[in-house]
């Protein structure tokens, strides 16, 4: 099993997202934020950046994280990151429908672009699917995972970039389980991270 650290921000979303005793036993260690300059990231082979993190703290601490992925690490960035610190972000941000299931005929506007992905062994289209706050625009050669229709990407995996693996999604399963609603959420974590533990990355 992969060792994997999470970044640590201190609000109460994070606290119950990472310490669910079905999610924390996946996490090597939590490292609080503020501490992350002065904290070794040797040990592990994966890092979780939660969503809505302080990014002036991120933003200190870009440097090592790239430095991680350089060695060969996978950093996983969730949520819509406004600061520019993932490597070749281009990120566009669009309006959120949060009711867009109520809508006559709804349609989630995500595209499964990659079904057979090992992430898909783990979890559905559906489990990924609640609301999106914008999309990326990855670097050439990334492999985009889910996208909306016009083919922005809502989750991409970038082994382009760095020596490293970066997997970059839109989506915030951390803040709503966190922050107890949005069932797809759980699912998502359900899956997700065993297969960032143990499955082909």
């Amino acid at each position: 099993m992969r060792k994997i650290a999470a970044l640590y921000g201190g609000s109460s979303q994070h606290f119950r997202s990472l310490n669910e005793s079905k999610y924390r036993r996946y996490y090597e260690k939590l490292i609080y934020l503020p501490d992350l300059e002065r904290t070794s990231l040797d040990e592990f082979d994966a890092l979780v950046v939660p969503s809505q993190l302080h990014m002036g703290l991120v933003m200190k601490s870009r440097d090592k994280i790239r430095e991680f992925s350089e060695r060969g690490g996978i950093v996983v960035a969730f949520g819509p990151q406004p600061r520019e610190w993932i490597p070749g972000q281009n990120w566009e941000l669009r309006p959120t429908n949060f009711w867009w299931w109520l809508d006559k005929n709804a349609r989630s506007g995500l595209v499964l672009q990659k079904p057979e992905y090992d992430l898909f062994s783990y979890i559905t289209l559906e489990d990924a699917t609640w609301h999106q706050h914008g999309v990326y625009w990855p670097p050439e050669g990334a492999e985009v995972l889910i996208s909306t229709e016009d083919g922005g990407a809502v989750l991409y995996v970038d082994k382009v970039s760095t020596a490293g693996t970066w997997i970059v999604t839109t989506l915030d399963p951390d803040f709503h389980f966190g922050s107890y609603f949005m069932p797809a959420t759980e699912r998502f974590l359900d899956g997700f991270l065993p297969w960032l533990a143990e499955g082909n990355v």
